[in-house]
């Protein structure tokens, strides 16, 4: 866990998902979680269709959160939150919306489906690492019921 005086250290062990067919932005999303003061086990999927298989496996372990991309191929993002929010033994799972989708019925539709949370991927990496420790705070601090439409959108400020 590296020390950094810009971000508190995160004290919880936290064990996170992400969905992203994208090879750069998994490792992108990788290297910020390594540079934050937080210990994280990170398991990564390419689609909804292999995600929901590992979810549904009877030994595996729930995960603290999922951070799921909206933009896949096989099964995306909609359809993996339909299906989450309809399982009863995933529907309480934090799911973070982790998409590059910029309208706004798109972002309306995952609220309305109960994602927890939408964060919009930035194009500066401090960004990510920011809005990444956000929402790892959250999920440590299990402040994670299913906020207003006023704190849906995750942002750096």
């Amino acid at each position: 866990m590296k020390r950094n005086k810009e971000y508190p250290p995160i004290q919880s062990k936290l064990s996170i998902i992400l969905a992203e067919d994208d090879p750069d932005d998994r490792l992108l999303f990788k290297e910020a979680i390594e540079e934050l003061p937080v210990s994280v086990q990170l398991k990564m999927f390419k689609n909804g269709e292999e995600l929901m298989t590992w979810l549904t496996g009877k030994t595996n372990k729930m995960p603290d959160a999922l951070f799921l991309d909206l933009n896949m191929p096989r099964k995306n993002g909609f359809a993996t939150l339909s299906d989450i929010k309809k399982n009863a033994n995933l529907e309480d799972l934090p799911v973070f919306i982790f998409s590059t989708a910029t309208k706004n019925e798109m972002i309306k539709q995952v609220y309305k489906d109960a994602a927890h949370y939408y964060i919009r991927k930035p194009v500066q990496f401090n960004d990510l690492k920011k809005l990444i420790y956000k929402s790892l705070k959250l999920i440590a601090d299990q402040n994670t019921a299913l906020p207003g439409k006023e704190s849906f959108m995750l942002t750096t400020d």
